[in-house]
C-alpha cells in the first residue's frame, strides 16, 4: 500500500499502517492557549454536572417533599456550592496573574488548578494581586448565588453554605500567607507550610458550612 499523506497534514500513514501525527499540529495542540482551553472546558463540565445533579435533587425534594430526596438536596447543593466557589476562585487567581503579566506555566495534565506558578521569575507584588484577585473571585461567587438562588429549602440553604464554607476554608489558608508575605516572607515558603494546618481549616469550614446551612434554612 502506498504512503497516503492527509490533505490538510494533520497525518500519514506508513506502508506499514504506522499512524505519525504532524509535529506542528502536535506541538499547537499542547501550546499554552489549548491547554488552558481545554482546562476551561472540563470546568464547565464539571460545574456543570455539579449544578444539574443538585437541580435534579431540588426538584425531587420541592415535588415529592420526600426526606430522602432532601438529603439528597444537601448534599448536592453542598456539592455544587463548593465546585462554583472554588471554580470561580482559581480562575480570578488566574485573571490576577494575568494581570500583572506573572510568569507561569499552563499545565499539561486536567485538574483544578490553572498554572504553575513561577517562584523565581515573579515579584512579592505579582504574588500578592494573584492571591488578593483569588479572594475577590469568592466573594463574588457568594455574592452571585445570594442573588440567583434564594434559600427557601434545606437544599438551596446548603448551595449558598458550601460557597461559604469554600470562602472559609481558602481564607484561612490565604489570608494569612498574604499577611506573612507583605510584611517581607517569601512566597514559597510560606506556601510550604499550608499542609499543616489543613485539617484545622477543613474542619473550620465544614463547621461554618453546617452553621450558614441551619442559620438560611427556611
Amino acid at each position: 500500500m502506498p504512503d497516503v499523506e492527509a490533505e490538510n497534514g494533520a497525518s500519514s500513514t506508513t506502508g506499514g499502517g504506522a499512524f505519525e501525527p504532524d509535529p506542528e499540529l502536535a506541538k499547537a495542540l499542547d501550546s499554552q492557549p489549548a491547554r488552558l482551553a481545554k482546562l476551561a472546558a472540563a470546568h464547565a463540565l464539571v460545574l456543570l454536572a455539579a449544578l444539574s445533579l443538585f437541580a435534579a435533587a431540588d426538584s425531587w425534594s420541592v415535588v415529592t417533599g420526600l426526606g430522602m430526596a432532601t438529603l439528597l438536596g444537601i448534599a448536592t447543593g453542598a456539592l455544587a456550592g463548593v465546585v462554583v466557589a472554588n471554580l470561580v476562585h482559581e480562575w480570578f487567581h488566574y485573571f490576577g496573574a494575568r494581570y500583572v503579566g506573572a510568569a507561569f506555566e499552563i499545565p499539561a495534565r486536567l485538574g483544578l488548578f490553572l498554572y504553575d506558578w513561577d517562584f523565581a521569575a515573579n515579584s512579592r507584588r505579582q504574588f500578592l494581586t494573584m492571591s488578593v484577585a483569588g479572594s475577590i473571585g469568592g466573594f463574588l461567587a457568594i455574592i452571585l448565588i445570594w442573588n440567583a438562588v434564594p434559600t427557601d429549602n434545606w437544599g438551596r440553604a446548603a448551595l449558598l453554605s458550601g460557597v461559604i464554607a469554600s470562602v472559609v476554608f481558602a481564607a484561612l489558608i490565604e489570608w494569612p500567607i498574604i499577611r506573612r508575605v507583605r510584611e517581607g516572607a517569601d512566597p514559597f515558603t510560606e506556601l510550604a507550610k499550608v499542609p499543616a494546618g489543613l485539617k484545622r481549616n477543613f474542619t473550620i469550614a465544614l463547621l461554618s458550612g453546617i452553621l450558614m446551612t441551619v442559620v438560611f434554612a427556611p
